[in-house]
């Protein structure tokens, strides 16, 4: 069954092969991006609609909603994929407009875009939130030395990422007309990292994937990444 998937930061990396993956599949994708020209290119190449947003600005994902509300309707699927890494400053440099910077984009926009969201996804079929998370928010495999998480040091994206896996498990217990669920894409090759990341972004996108067309009866609640369920 074909359905409607809303995406942010689907202008490059993970979401815009997300959005093209899922398009491929024949579900209607919306491409959400921050940035006008670089998301209507996204679009023109996914034939795909463009939907300006700004996850980290009320005012601006208030807009999104209602231009979905008026376009499509409703919507299926809601990837809440948008995010940065933030300043990657000693942990003695660190200061609270920096934790506020990466704590808004990566973190607090779950709330504000799944809220705005709520009753488009309320009127779709079997409704369901993706939140990408990372495996350096993950206690467990931070401090598992056989694990490439264990060695990465970054206080403010480990953190607002480990935020987003509580919000998302979270989210489940309390709304249970719909299922949240996380994904771990892995270290991935993307602009984030500089490219560095073993993954292509085809494999990082395998659980992304497999989150936005699962049956219902997958459940609700849980973190992935493509190999299966992760430790947190």
């Amino acid at each position: 069954m074909s359905k409607t998937i809303f995406i942010t930061g689907a202008n490059r990396g993970l979401g815009f092969e997300s959005a093209r993956r899922l398009t491929d599949l024949g579900h209607t994708v919306l491409v959400g991006a921050r940035d006008r020209d670089q998301g209507l290119a996204a679009a023109a190449r996914l034939r795909a609609r463009f939907v300006p947003i700004d996850v980290a600005d009320d005012e601006s994902t208030a807009n999104a909603a209602a231009d979905v509300a008026a376009h499509e309707g409703h919507i299926d699927v809601l990837i809440n994929n948008a995010g940065i890494a933030g300043t990657m400053a000693a942990a003695d440099e660190l200061t609270g407009e920096d934790a506020t910077l990466v704590f808004n984009t990566n973190t607090i926009s779950i709330v504000r875009v799944t809220s705005a969201f709520l009753p488009l996804l309320r009127r779709g079929d079997a409704p369901v939130v993706v939140n990408v998370t990372s495996g350096v928010g993950s206690a467990a495999l931070t401090h598992d030395e056989t694990r490439a998480e264990s060695q990465l040091i970054a206080p403010l994206y480990a953190a607002s990422k480990a935020a987003v896996t509580m919000l998302t498990t979270q989210y489940a217990k309390a709304l249970t007309d719909m299922r949240f669920n996380a994904v771990d894409p892995g270290y991935t090759a993307t602009d984030l990292n500089g490219h560095t990341g073993p993954q292509t972004v085809t494999e990082g996108t395998d659980a992304i994937v497999t989150l936005a067309t699962e049956d219902a009866s997958a459940g609700t609640g849980r973190v992935i990444d493509r190999y299966g369920p992760l430790p947190w």
